[in-house]
């Protein structure tokens, strides 16, 4: 998506679409969309290959009227949705015209935090006032950054991250912007986002989707939702299930 900085930023479109569909299932799970009234008018933000928007348009039981847009074009899949060029965070859509808004691994992409800022309150405008949204976002302290494949990337000061960048010979300038948890959740609140954190039930669901017969997700399994909770700090990617925040107006001076 968008940008603030002067630097161009890289699409880092996902082009897997198996796994797009994995990721596709985990989002319908996460949201319970099979209970959503129908249709669902469903738009995703950024949407690479478009192998989810397409997973979502061709759905057998949910009736879905699908939109999509990024700024780049990369996708594999065209069928059944509706696509926008776009340019900035702003979206080209009317006041809560969807029931379903999907950020995946979009927001790290937009910019500095103004951007990012700027993002979540243009999912709020275009949702519902019953709808829900997902965004998920790497989490800063993850031990891989996932778009470059480098250890401890963006751990690193600011200034630091593109020189590392450039030495292990990944790039010349590091153009995300991942967040870490306490820094979203004030960032969804000030965007007036009501969030619920999702992270364990995205941790289960992963593993339940893509390694279903792993020792790993039997493991997961036995493993209750206190003891994995506290680690939702550190895990790989953040989770949240969104909802429009009630504007509570101003006191008169």
């Amino acid at each position: 998506m968008p940008t603030t900085n002067k630097f161009v930023r890289q699409p880092h479109a996902v082009t897997d679409l198996a796994s797009r569909r994995f990721k596709a299932l985990k989002i319908e799970r996460l949201l319970g969309l099979q209970h959503f009234p129908l249709p669902i008018r469903l738009l995703e933000i950024g949407c690479g290959s478009g192998g989810i928007a397409h997973y979502f348009a061709t759905h057998p039981s949910l009736q879905c009227i699908v939109t999509a847009v990024d700024v780049h074009d990369n996708r594999q899949v065209h069928d059944g949705y509706i696509y926008h060029s776009v340019q900035g965070v702003q979206l080209p859509f009317e006041d809560q015209q969807f029931d379903v808004v999907i950020s995946n691994h979009v927001i790290e992409h937009v910019g500095d935090t103004a951007a990012q800022l700027v993002h979540l309150q243009e999912i709020r405008r275009v949702l519902t006032s019953t709808g829900k949204a997902y965004l998920a976002v790497p989490n800063r302290w993850m031990l891989t950054e996932p778009h470059y494949r480098l250890k401890f990337l963006s751990w690193l000061p600011h200034a630091w991250r593109s020189p590392y960048l450039r030495w292990m010979g990944k790039g010349e300038v590091y153009d995300c912007e991942p967040l870490q948890m306490h820094e979203l959740e004030r960032m969804l609140a000030t965007a007036d986002l009501q969030y619920h954190n999702q992270c364990v039930e995205g941790w289960r669901a992963t593993f339940e989707i893509e390694h279903p017969t792993h020792w790993s997700n039997r493991v997961l399994a036995c493993c209750p939702d206190s003891v994995l909770k506290p680690l939702t700090p550190i895990v790989p990617t953040l989770i949240y299930r969104l909802e429009r925040g009630i504007r509570t107006a101003r006191p008169e001076l």
